[in-house]
């Protein structure tokens, strides 16, 4: 994936993601309208068609995308950027859909060089992660995941984590390649599949 990509995405799955997203998912309409109003209760939501994945990653402000699959869901929301407690619960609900699920929320937010990543299991929040370039470290809580391990050295190892000493981009797009989709967002796999074809349902909100 290009460098300065904005990503704001929360994906969830019941069992192994690489097995989960294959070829030939198609997205329930009705489930998917069902979820948007559920994350919007008091909203009014008109749905105005289909889209993939590749348009959806960074949505505009009244804008709501949803992919409802057999085994996972696809939200892309904008207010996930804000980082605030409307963007925690919207977080909160698409880890809560679906029974046994794992879910990743990514925000890559494009003009500042950082990354937002949690992850939960059956519901319940694990991880909680925010990284700036500038910043370094502003959120560390939960155990780190497997696939962060290699990014934390140079920090483990005493250096100082301003300016942040890893890609905070590189390293959203290896989470959600090892804990959400299974291969990279930008990759097509052997099997065809690719994370930027899933096709999702637009909604308008206000």
């Amino acid at each position: 994936m290009p460098k300065g990509w904005s990503v704001a995405l929360a994906c969830a799955s019941v069992g192994e993601p690489g097995r989960v997203f294959r070829p030939g998912l198609s997205s329930d309409a009705e489930a998917a309208a069902g979820l948007a109003h559920r994350l919007y209760p008091a909203a009014t939501l008109v749905e105005t068609g289909g889209t993939t994945l590749d348009f959806a990653l960074w949505p505009y402000d009244d804008e709501l995308f949803v992919g409802s699959y057999d085994d996972a869901l696809v939200v892309c929301d904008r207010r996930l950027f804000c980082l605030d407690d409307d963007a925690r619960r919207v977080a909160d609900t698409v880890a809560a859909v679906l029974p046994d699920a794992t879910c990743g929320v990514l925000v890559l937010p494009g003009v500042v060089d950082g990354c937002w990543f949690r992850w939960y299991e059956r519901g319940r929040l694990l991880r909680d992660i925010i990284v700036t370039a500038e910043d370094g470290v502003v959120v560390d809580q939960g155990k780190r995941l497997p696939a962060e391990e290699p990014f934390w050295k140079e920090i483990d190892a005493g250096v100082p984590d301003v300016p942040l000493p890893f890609d905070p981009q590189k390293f959203g797009l290896e989470l959600a390649q090892t804990c959400m989709f299974g291969r990279g967002i930008a990759d097509r796999g052997d099997d065809g599949f690719l994370p930027l074809e899933l096709p999702l349902r637009r909604f308008r909100l206000s």
